[in-house]
């Protein structure tokens, strides 16, 4: 038999180093199909594998199978690509395409044709249904019987029709047991009797899905194959394809669906839209990662942590065996805590451009620096649209109607006086300054805070709910605070 085998996997500079115990470098993959966007199973899916690779020193690899050519599309390409940019999941190796990769399909079922490892089958679609059909009457599990094996059709006096089209077959095992170690879901054991022989080639020469991830995953050296618990059925015919053509099983680990919060399968009522959707949503990407992780896995009680963290813990060990809900309040708390930890420059970098849509480009440039008004929402704020949303009071226009001097205390309006006067003698007081002087002056006129903080947030901002008015105070500038108070009162 002449040798497929594709070359051992190596490193750039050659190497094929051993960093787990009985394997070569550790290789995972993310494989999705491009028939749709990139959504939240996906997701996690693809963050599990990359994370593994990670904890190793591996590689992750990122393939796109688009060998569904009615399907796929080149937009969900993008979209899957934009995706995986966004959460920072780069892969080491990839993107590779299926349909880039035909010639090595055709040569490998070429030369399991030659083996006798696979054959032509001439059943037509009539045929195939007629068979189910009376294997459903007589209380069997419909499959497909075999007949094409070219002893069995030899023995049957059955030739190939001249105009037939036929597709190929693998010859599967008629005994034994497919038995596998599941990283997730322990032993596994499928009888070769419950299976068929699957096509692995459709009258078109197209080859299918169950046979080019065979043949990639082996090209490729893949040591590790993580994926969702819907591909079970399909890893006994992966494995024996694979036992065929000699190649070296990897570990498969198959994880739970994500359902609603209803316990339903996750649909797009529950969140199962694309990531980029999250992005538009105002997530932060390592929110949302932090929060998928967490969706199936754990480390004791710990909830909140970064990529770093998580990649040091990850292990397929501390997978959960049942299904995760979707709870989009959690995802709220977890995404908050990141906003609190992210800087004020980056989080301004990303709310500028919704604040430039919202038309206010020219007040950016006036106004406070956002990176400090970023700072100072951050804590109040659970994304980036709430954040954006927030920021705006210190960009519009305040209303002259917002602040009514006429309703005001003689008290207050003394105290307001006074505050004027203090700020600009103290042009560049910050924080802890403006509070001493507030407080002085508080006491000066027998006020309590909310009596002079009201009128004073109305004034400056046309809220009558905004962070600290120190901070605000300091952060709006005291020259300037000093000048609009003094206009009004």
């Amino acid at each position: 038999m002449t040798s497929l085998a594709p070359a051992a996997p190596q490193d750039a500079q050659g190497n094929a180093p051993g960093n787990t115990p009985g394997y070569a470098r550790v290789r995972t993959r993310f494989a999705p199909s491009p028939t749709g966007y990139l959504h939240v199973g996906s997701a996690r899916t693809a963050l599990y594998a990359w994370a593994f690779a990670r904890h190793h020193g591996g590689d992750f690899i990122l393939r796109i199978e688009d060998t569904d050519v009615e399907r796929s599309t080149p937009e969900a390409v993008q979209a899957i690509l934009d995706g995986m940019a966004w959460l920072g999941l780069n892969p080491d190796e990839g993107p590779f395409y299926q349909m880039q990769r035909m010639e090595r399909y055709r040569e490998v079922i070429a030369q399991m044709l030659a083996d006798g490892r696979a054959y032509h089958c001439y059943a037509s679609p009539a045929e195939l249904e007629a068979m189910r059909e009376a294997q459903k009457a007589a209380g069997d599990k419909p499959r497909y019987d075999g007949r094409w094996r070219p002893e069995r059709a030899a023995a049957a006096g059955v030739k190939p029709p001249a105009d037939g089209r036929p597709v190929v077959r693998f010859r599967n095992p008629d005994d034994g047991v497919v038995q596998w170690d599941d990283g997730v879901k322990g032993s596994i054991s499928i009888a070769n009797a419950e299976l068929d022989d699957l096509i692995i080639a459709r009258a078109d020469g197209t080859p299918t899905y169950n046979f080019c991830v065979v043949v990639d995953d082996w090209d490729m050296g893949i040591t590790h194959v993580i994926r969702g618990d819907d591909h079970i059925n399909n890893t006994p015919r992966q494995i024996n394809i694979l036992r065929a053509l000699g190649g070296a099983e990897p570990v498969y680990a198959h994880l739970p669906m994500i359902h609603g919060p209803d316990g339903e399968k996750l649909s797009k009522r529950h969140g199962a839209v694309s990531v980029l959707q999250y992005e538009t949503d105002g997530y932060l990407p390592e929110g949302l990662l932090n929060y998928l992780a967490r969706l199936g896995w754990s480390h004791g009680d710990d909830e909140l942590f970064a990529m770093p963290q998580f990649t040091e813990w990850f292990g397929l060990d501390h997978c959960s065996k049942s299904a995760a809900q979707f709870d989009f309040e959690k995802l709220l708390w977890v995404n908050q805590h990141h906003m609190k930890m992210a800087s004020g420059e980056r989080l301004a970098a990303l709310v500028a451009p919704r604040l430039e849509a919202a038309g206010l480009g020219p007040a950016l440039r006036n106004g406070p620096a956002l990176a400090a008004v970023c700072d100072l929402l951050k804590d109040r704020t659970p994304t980036l649209v709430a954040l954006a949303q927030a920021a705006e009071m210190f960009y519009v226009p305040v209303s002259p109607e917002a602040f009514d001097a006429s309703a005001q205390s003689a008290e207050v309006m003394a105290a307001l006086r006074g505050l004027a006067a203090g700020l600009t003698a103290q042009p560049t007081a910050g924080p802890a300054e403006v509070s001493a002087l507030l407080k002085d002056l508080l006491k000066a006129h027998g006020l309590k805070m909310p009596q002079l903080a009201m009128p004073l947030r109305l004034l400056l901002l046309g809220r009558t709910e905004t962070p600290a008015i120190d901070r605000v105070i300091a952060l709006l500038g005291p020259s300037r605070v000093a000048q609009v108070v003094a206009a009004r009162v």
